[in-house]
């Protein structure tokens, strides 16, 4: 039987397959980031109340979508990434909340940690501020976008 050498072409196919399927990064909760994911939660919503005026990203004005998280379960100065709903939220300082797109901008990769005062990418190391979302650390070229929140009582849910 004679054997036939793999040409690079068909190496390189099956390589950007498995990349495709096994995605850019994982969720699996390990590398002792702060709050990947949160459970959904508990308790009904609390009556609207007026969002932190330094929180530019949280309003006060109810929404139809599915709550993402208590209040409680963004730890100050950490934040939670919601892999699912594409996006992170973090709390700079304690009572403020900020959203961002959980998107990198360097080559698409879903944020998977808020560690150390950043939101960071598995993939090529970019590192995000919780605070405001710009750059830390590349190769991402751009902030991380903001994304509109609700905080109504204890309640985090996306405008």
């Amino acid at each position: 039987m004679t054997s036939r050498p793999t040409a690079r072409r068909t190496v390189l196919i099956a390589t950007a397959a498995l990349t495709m399927t096994t995605g850019c990064g994982s969720n699996d909760g390990g590398g002792g980031g702060t709050n990947t994911t949160a459970p959904p939660p508990t308790e009904a919503s609390p009556p609207p109340t007026e969002a932190s005026p330094a929180s530019p990203t949280a309003t006060a004005a109810p929404s139809g979508g599915a709550p993402l998280a208590r209040t409680s379960q963004i730890p100050v100065g950490g934040g939670t990434v919601f892999p699912k709903e594409k996006v992170v939220v973090t709390q700079p300082t304690a009572g403020e909340f900020k959203a961002f797109s959980a998107i990198c901008t360097h080559q698409g990769c879903t944020v998977n940690k808020v560690e150390d005062g950043t939101i960071d990418c598995p993939c090529h190391g970019s590192k995000y501020r919780v605070a405001d979302g710009s750059v830390v650390a590349g190769p991402a070229p751009r902030p991380l976008p903001a994304e509109r929140i609700i905080v109504s009582g204890e309640t985090i849910t996306l405008a």
